[in-house]
């Protein structure tokens, strides 16, 4: 797959969006460890150690939110671009009979440019490669206390399919499980 979305010239703050490699690995797991939070995860924070990929979380599966560096005075080359998003587009089971169907099952963005289109550039991004792979739909869960992200999805064209009511116990408090999707026809 080649570059999704264009941008992220130096001083745009529009973010270029690109295919993972092996290569984002520890840029990724950084992202995560900044960005974990109880507003979306269910599972505990990740180790500061632990591989990023391994064999259910593929480079393929992933697309890179990254902004170019800024100009250097005296350099002709500006500093390297900064990873400061991911989502991970995957299909949900192995299962041939829904290979028409392709899951985010992870949406991060960096604290410092939130707010900027980033996650919004990186969904529209997976709803494109969804669709270039064959999906037809695209879903998502959510928890349901996460107020932003649903709104995003919302205005993105997904809607709520369902709700595993008190699904996760996090921190004393019950949450439930909001399942979303879109058509992609």
């Amino acid at each position: 797959m080649t570059d999704v979305h264009g941008g992220g010239a130096a001083g745009s703050g529009e973010p270029r969006i690109r295919p993972a490699s092996a290569a984002d690995g520890d840029a990724l797991r950084d992202l995560d460890a900044v960005t974990w939070s109880r507003l979306h995860a269910v599972m505990p924070p990740p180790a500061p150690d632990a591989p990023f990929f391994d064999e259910r979380h593929r480079p393929e599966d992933y697309l890179v939110a990254e902004l170019a560096g800024p100009a250097r005075a005296g350099l002709a080359r500006p500093a390297p671009a900064r990873v400061v998003g991911y989502i991970c587009v995957v299909r949900p089971t192995s299962l041939e009979v829904n290979e028409h169907v392709r899951q985010i099952q992870g949406l991060a963005v960096a604290p410092a440019v939130r707010g900027s289109g980033v996650a919004r550039a990186l969904l529209r991004a997976g709803v494109a490669h969804a669709r270039a792979l064959g999906a037809r739909r695209l879903t998502l869960r959510v928890l349901g206390h996460n107020v932003p992200a649903r709104r995003l999805y919302e205005s993105e064209g997904f809607a709520v399919e369902g709700v595993l009511p008190e699904e996760f116990l996090l921190d004393g408090t019950y949450v439930d499980d909001v399942l979303m999707g879109r058509t992609l026809l």
